[in-house]
């Protein structure tokens, strides 16, 4: 029987589509509403699998939702930084503003029926996979438990804002506001700013208030490689050719994507092949640092001493201009303290601020964000502290044994290629293809088989240790790619094509089916412990012959 999904006055979603099996609040539960939770929720309609998306805060949109800083725009031409399914022809500029991208988020929920999916304000406490039902159960911190067949994660890795400690940082009595959650109540104009960090987010914000305040002090700890930026208004004569000739957008869209790919796989991914290519690329940085920015000491100190893409290049005509100005100042040294009214840097030397603003970025691969709540699997493992203690690891950047019926979005070497979008595409692709095989084979539990994973990570490895994370000199980058293990776990060292084609034509067998639970003897029949962390009491006892998920050797 089919049903039209309906909010209900308490916010509940009555599953849109085929109904879920009994005792199941829905079949797949999504966490988080950015792109990544709309794709997958695109696709899971698509196909006829009942879903919820679960979203923490009170609207969509993830990573769009949250930063609004001035001079928010995306760093990948939009023609790229889309749904290839869902290309837009009018877009303001070719790399659109931050404003544009939530609107599309909005957009694209709209459109393929996402939203009516969606339960705000509801943030996950835990989850826990019941191995007797097969299903995994969540608990929100409202104390609501939810009960579904699969837990999709998609929380993205750019949405817990990261604080720098620095000793008397709470001491400041200023404004203090993190570029991930900007006021934008607060005037800025004529302060005196203090700006903490030079990544992509300030590379952006600092040429917006240069203009507009009094003194600007910028503190870096590592420069940042710049590219000219090709950004301009898109006429109303090329939206309108977009819109109407037929295949001119997949045009642009493959040339677009051509050029990114050829940064960041051929000279990124396959550095020790074509060391050439990454070389060509600071060659071009240093030419538009040597043009924008007069004083040959502050040039200096603008200059990375790593090589080219071991921490993410940014794209800007006005960053490195702004330190020409009289009341921008580059302050390389290190900091040494944060007073109520200043910062104290390591010369000693003291900067009165009236603003202090954090551009020191996300949480990525580290504990407490991947994933951001507790999941805990089989053989008492807990993903978190999993990937924590033995390094990140997951079949296809997607899922990891003894954790059944789960699917990461941006899991472990997972991001693909020109865009973002290229990930979450492949990614539910390969999730869809998962839950339809086990509807089809009469299977409740899916699990990726351990030496199916083990040859796979082997694989992810070896092909690592040609990328120019492990030789261009990353060591001094203090880039967000790298993990605590001194992997890199951000980026698939793969071409798009090749992604492509393992999300579509991976082998199904490398995942292990199992029937419903009546079939299974029960956990205390099999003399196997009751799982203490599920809220419901119901057993998820450890599998008898389970195989234990120990360290994969690397091989860089």
């Amino acid at each position: 029987m089919n049903k039209r999904a309906v909010t209900t006055d308490s916010g509940a979603i009555r599953t849109q589509g085929a109904e879920s099996k009994p005792g199941l609040d829905t079949e797949a539960l999504i966490v988080g509403s950015g792109f990544s939770g709309i794709g997958a929720g695109i696709k899971l309609k698509e196909a006829g699998i009942p879903f919820i998306v679960l979203e923490k805060a009170a609207d969509l949109g993830g990573t769009w939702r949250d930063n609004t800083y001035p001079g928010i725009a995306v760093d990948i031409t939009s023609f790229t930084y889309s749904f290839s399914y869902e290309q837009l022809p009018d877009w303001s500029r070719v790399f659109a503003p931050g404003a544009e991208l939530k609107k599309y988020a909005d957009h694209c929920a709209e459109k393929y029926g996402v939203r009516p999916h969606m339960r705000f304000n509801c943030e996950v406490e835990t989850s826990s996979f019941d191995l007797h039902t097969h299903t995994w159960i969540t608990t929100l911190k409202s104390g609501e438990v939810l009960k579904s067949r699969y837990l999709i994660i998609a929380t993205g890795g750019l949405t817990i804002p990261k604080f720098p400690d620095i000793q008397g940082i709470s001491s400041f009595t200023g404004k203090k506001i993190h570029t991930a959650r900007w006021d934008h109540a607060f005037d800025l104009r004529g302060k005196r700013v203090g700006i903490i960090g030079t990544g992509a987010t300030s590379v952006q914000l600092v040429p917006a208030l240069a203009p507009i305040v009094r003194e600007l002090h910028v503190y870096q700890r590592t420069p940042i490689w710049i590219l000219p930026k090709p950004d301009a208004e898109i006429a109303k004569g090329v939206k309108l050719a977009l819109k109407y000739i037929p295949g001119l957008q997949w045009l642009l869209r493959g040339i677009t994507n051509s050029i990114t790919e050829a940064v960041m796989v051929l000279g990124v991914i396959n550095y020790k092949k074509y060391p050439q290519i990454t070389k060509f690329f600071e060659n071009i940085c240093l030419d538009h640092l040597a043009k924008q920015v007069v004083d040959p000491a502050i040039r200096q100190k603008l200059t990375p001493t790593y090589g080219f893409g071991c921490k993410r290049p940014s794209f800007h005509n006005e960053y490195l201009k702004s330190f020409n100005r009289e009341n921008v100042e580059l302050v390389t040294e290190g900091i040494d303290r944060i007073t109520e009214n200043s910062i104290v840097s390591e010369d000693g030397k003291n900067r009165e601020i009236d603003v202090l603003i954090t551009a020191t970025g996300f949480k990525t691969f580290e504990k407490g964000n991947t994933p951001p709540f507790p999941v805990n699997g089989l053989q008492g493992k807990e993903l978190g502290t999993f990937f924590d203690e033995e390094r990140y690891q997951a079949y296809e950047g997607i899922s990891v044994p003894n954790f059944p019926n789960l699917f990461i979005m941006l899991g472990p070497y997972a991001a693909t290629g020109a865009s973002w979008f290229q990930m979450v595409e492949n990614q539910s692709h390969h999730l869809v293809r998962v839950i339809k095989e086990a509807h089809k084979r009469g299977a409740t539990y899916a699990e990726p088989r351990q030496e199916a994973h083990d040859r796979y990570h082997a694989d992810i490895m070896q092909r690592m240790a040609g990328t120019v994370f492990f030789n261009n000199n990353c060591a001094s980058a203090n880039s967000y790619y790298f993990d605590r293990h001194g992997d890199a776990p951000f980026m698939r060292p793969m071409t798009y094509a090749e992604v492509w084609w393992h999300s579509h034509f991976f082998d199904l067998d490398d995942y292990e089916f199992r029937g419903p639970h009546p079939s299974i003897p029960s956990p205390v029949a099999r003399g196997e412990a009751e799982n203490p962390l599920l809220p419901t009491g119901e057993g998820a006892g450890m599998r008898e012959n389970g195989k234990k998920l120990g360290k994969v050797s690397t091989l860089v």
